[in-house]
């Protein structure tokens, strides 16, 4: 009879479930850098926009100057005015683009830090992904190993069968031909001959 094989249960976390976490965290990460990147590209163009106005601005107030000169006797009231507006507007201005400066800074500040927490996890990714080979590596050689030694013991335990066989075939054929001697002795004593029967 062959040796019963002996089961193990081992506990063992599952990687579908860890490589779906690594995947949603990847997935996270990657949509957090999308929205920065596109928040990045609007503050980009209000940056833009506002630089062109203040173009604008500049240049519509040199030629509200160059007609002010003409007309400065008359309208000093209006030139004061405008001026001081302008003062106001460049002001506002720019500190709206330094206030959009700054937001740019800690948005790429934010994307640095999204990037590194993603190669990050490609890292533990990666060594994961490495534990796991070296696991399936090891299972796969002591599966070896295990199916070596079973197919001696096999080989063993049939040699050995074979050879109890051999043994009980030559018991079995020498009290066949003693039992054969006997019974032919018997009949001879009876006057019987073992080849008539």
């Amino acid at each position: 009879m062959p040796p019963k094989k002996k089961t193990k249960k081992t506990t063992k976390k599952s990687p579908e479930k860890s490589e779906n976490d690594l995947e949603t965290k990847y997935r996270r990460s990657m949509l957090d850098i999308a929205v920065l990147q596109d928040r990045i590209a609007l503050q980009c163009e209000s940056v833009r926009k506002i630089q062109s106005d203040r173009i604008d601005l500049s240049t519509r107030m040199r030629d509200m100057e160059q007609k002010l000169q003409h007309e400065r006797q008359d309208h000093r009231d209006v030139n004061s005015a405008l001026s001081r507006q302008f003062k106001t507007m460049q002001t506002e201005l720019t500190n709206k683009v330094k206030r959009l400066e700054k937001e740019v800074s800690q948005l790429n500040e934010e994307l640095a830090l999204c990037q590194e927490e993603l190669r990050k996890e490609k890292r533990e990714r990666e060594k994961m992904e490495q534990d796991n080979d070296a696991t399936i590596s090891d299972l796969l050689h002591k599966l070896d190993n295990m199916e070596t030694h079973y197919e001696k013991v096999l080989h063993d335990t049939l040699d050995s069968l074979s050879s109890q066989l051999s043994v009980a075939r030559q018991r079995w054929e020498d009290n066949s031909t003693a039992l054969h001697q006997n019974y032919k002795g018997l009949l001879s004593e009876f006057g019987l001959n073992a080849l008539d029967i």
